[in-house]
């Protein structure tokens, strides 16, 4: 029977590069973050003012429209 132990030098040695890589690759992924650029602003039509046809209540006696 030419069985080997089953913490040998040579098979620890695997094993704790092993699980450094898989924290290694776990960590640098951990670390990402998605940046996702707002949606383009809605524009709206000004309200008030001369020209635009609309005159907001009370501003027509004082003249400003």
């Amino acid at each position: 029977m030419n069985r080997q132990a089953p913490f040998n030098q040579e098979n620890m040695m695997k094993r704790v590069a092993a699980l450094a890589a898989l924290l290694i690759a776990a960590g640098v992924t951990s670390a990402c973050a998605v940046y996702v650029p707002d949606p383009a602003p809605v524009a709206v039509k000004p309200q008030g003012g001369v020209g635009n046809g609309f005159c907001p209540p009370g501003q027509g006696k004082k003249g400003n429209c």
